[in-house]
């Protein structure tokens, strides 16, 4: 099996590209930076996105979208930028797809910003869909784009929604904010009121969970949750986050929603777990783990 992951430089993309190679198939990454020594990597230009030439050139069994934005605020702030590499890029791909390699699955990664708000937990696959940000909003008009696809052109898609992502490697959101928060010493200050919850899931788990929806989902542009079916609250986080940190900085809530923050998150994986998936790493040797990696980088 061929399998080309797009956005092989962000988080999710660097770690499916690394363990698909690792189990031993053919892997081409993809992105818009220069790599001079992977002889497997394709950039594309940042700019004007076009994928045609590389199913001209590669005969791919599976396409791995990992690229886009991935920025709640900043959807806010530039939602052009988050609509063209969230939702046209989407479209582009698959119309490559459609036009020189229509036998490719595509698996899109989708996000768990798509249901916003849910009336109650856990959140299905079939939960009302009320996006709070352009991000969630590009995310669910990518989703439509797979069902058009599939739909008009029998095109293999699907998308998957991830709930909240970390691990080894991610410089961004709440576990990254509060190591640099805690750093400078001190009180530091996080958003809400820490009753807000998460779905977290390790991207260990994730790349394996990965690996089954290529081989397992029907890929006729269905949607499927992909979490750990656990909701912890944000409090409870950054408990276990000082205890591995062994810091005894306080921690404070300022009582105030960041725009596009959902309150309560916990996946249904239902439909996950008929395929096989198991969680393997959990929360809190997660989060050492984490830590142990971001005290590498000082």
């Amino acid at each position: 099996m061929k399998i080309l992951v797009i956005g092989s430089k962000g988080f999710i993309g660097q770690h499916a590209l690394d363990y698909f190679r690792s189990k031993g198939y053919e892997v081409l990454g993809c992105d818009v930076v220069t790599d001079y020594e992977d002889s497997n990597y394709i950039q594309i230009d940042a700019t004007n996105s076009d994928y045609h030439f590389i199913f001209e050139n590669h005969d791919i069994d599976v396409c791995l979208n990992c690229s886009g934005a991935a920025s709640v605020p900043l959807s806010l702030q530039f939602p052009l930028k988050d609509f063209t590499l969230n939702t046209l890029n989407v479209f582009k791909i698959l119309d490559a797809i459609r036009t020189l390699r229509p036998k490719c699955k595509f698996l899109n990664l989708s996000s768990a910003a798509v249901y916003g708000n849910p009336i109650s937990l856990p959140i299905a696959e079939s939960s009302d869909l009320k996006p709070l940000s352009p991000y969630g909003i590009h995310k669910l008009q990518a989703e439509e784009i797979c069902r058009e696809f599939y739909q008009y052109y029998q095109i293999a898609t699907c998308s998957v929604r991830i709930f909240s992502a970390y691990g080894n490697g991610l410089k961004k959101q709440l576990f990254w904010d509060m190591y640099k928060k805690c750093s400078n010493g001190g009180t530091i200050e996080l958003y809400g009121t820490g009753s807000e919850s998460r779905d977290f899931i390790h991207i260990d788990d994730i790349v394996k969970a990965l690996e089954l929806v290529i081989e397992k989902a029907a890929f006729n542009g269905e949607q499927i949750n992909l979490a750990n079916g656990e909701e912890y609250t944000i409090k409870t986080v950054s408990d276990l986050f000082r205890k591995h940190l062994d810091t005894d900085i306080q921690i404070n809530f300022n009582n105030q929603v960041k725009a596009g923050d959902p309150l309560n998150w916990r996946a249904d994986i239902a439909i996950l777990k008929a395929m096989g998936y198991q969680p393997q790493v959990s929360l809190e040797d997660g989060i050492e783990s984490y830590i142990r990696w971001v005290k590498t980088l000082n």
